[in-house]
């Protein structure tokens, strides 16, 4: 394949508008500011490769004051590199230009330079799945909210045929929270339905072991993050004795080069790790902890982090290459009135690429 050569870098702030109050453990959003990135080469307009950029709210370590002035400053040290590259070199570009503290611009850049060399169609990763040929499971997200709230959420998601639901929790009352579990469990077993809850670090350390034996009644396939992120002891012990599997999240981010990713799971030991290319700088910093977390016998499934049609369509092209068949975190394509349109859709479930729609 050629090299793509004289690349312009540009940018554009857009601000994502929720359906709804989307509540979590670190409050509510109405809106979510995200920067989509463009690259083309100088002699050739009309490919353009598209990226995204958007760190998540008192989350990414990239959530900063003066974002957008750091991503301009690189794009255009982008542009003045006029840089050839090929398709092989793209880590290599990323790596140089764009420093590991922040994750959502690698991400962006990764993301932009491989669409660019597919022809700029948002192809990211030839599959199946773009071909509409395959679909990919995801979980069906609940979030906080008050009781009849996310009632009526859960109701809606098996309404709409899905088989596995992730239920955000430590919003409400634990009682509360539990009592929806059990409503679901009431109508239907785990064979029916699969049920994770993502606590967001949301519990104490020294009562999160009693929660857990209290929410393994519910027979869940895992949690998420129970107690907040930087307690690897604790994490530890509670990866040890835990009476249902718990997926480390949070947990994840900040921690580059792979030697520090193998020491954090080699040290804690989780029965699951939750892999978000924004928060984690993207699909080569996601090779890396997969390649640790299999060989230390550790599973592993993919989560969107709230990006707009741009991102999650990248996100899922390389979800679909890597032929895990666990229910994906895909499902946040819907969550916006003013969603970039495209050929993804949700059906019974499932994430599909409609060859009917276009971009």
């Amino acid at each position: 394949m050629k090299n793509i050569r004289s690349l312009q870098f540009n940018y554009q702030k857009l601000i994502l508008d929720f359906k709804f109050e989307a509540g979590t453990s670190r409050g509510v959003l109405n809106q979510k500011v995200t920067y989509i990135i463009s690259v083309n080469e100088k002699s050739v307009k009309e490919k353009v490769g598209l990226g995204e950029a958007g760190p998540l709210p008192k989350l990414s370590i990239d959530d900063l004051d003066g974002f957008e002035s750091m991503l301009s400053h690189i794009l255009q040290q982008l542009t003045d590199a006029n840089l050839s590259v090929s398709i092989d070199e793209i880590n290599d570009v990323v790596d140089q230009f764009v420093p590991a503290s922040l994750p959502s611009i690698r991400f962006a850049v990764e993301t932009a330079l491989m669409d660019l060399f597919h022809e700029g169609v948002r192809t990211i990763f030839p599959s199946g799945f773009v071909k509409g040929e395959h679909a990919i499971p995801i979980n069906g997200l609940i979030w906080m909210g008050d009781k009849s709230f996310m009632l009526e959420q859960i109701d809606q998601k098996l309404r709409e045929g899905y088989d596995c639901i992730k239920m955000k929790i430590g919003a409400i009352d634990f009682e509360q929270e539990c009592e929806l579990l059990g409503y679901i469990r009431k109508h239907f077993d785990e064979e029916k339905i699969t049920l994770r809850v993502d606590a967001n670090g949301a519990f104490g350390v020294g009562e999160a072991l009693t929660k857990l034996e209290v929410l393994s009644e519910y027979k869940l396939h895992s949690i998420e993050q129970p107690i907040r992120q930087g307690q690897v002891e604790a994490m530890r012990e509670l990866c040890k004795r835990t009476p249902l599997p718990i997926a480390l999240d949070e947990e994840l981010i900040g921690v580059h080069g792979i030697e520090d990713k193998r020491s954090l799971l080699e040290s804690i030991m989780p029965q699951y790790i939750i892999l978000k290319p924004t928060l984690l700088g993207g699909f080569a910093s996601c090779d890396e902890w997969i390649r640790i977390a299999e060989e230390l016998n550790i599973d592993w499934w993919m989560t969107s982090a709230l990006e707009s049609n741009i991102g999650l369509n990248a996100i899922a092209q390389y979800t679909a290459i890597l032929k895990n068949s666990l229910p994906q975190g895909l499902g946040t394509g819907q969550l916006y009135h003013n969603n970039i349109a495209s050929p993804l859709k949700i059906v019974s479930g499932t994430l599909i690429y409609d060859q009917n729609e276009t971009w």
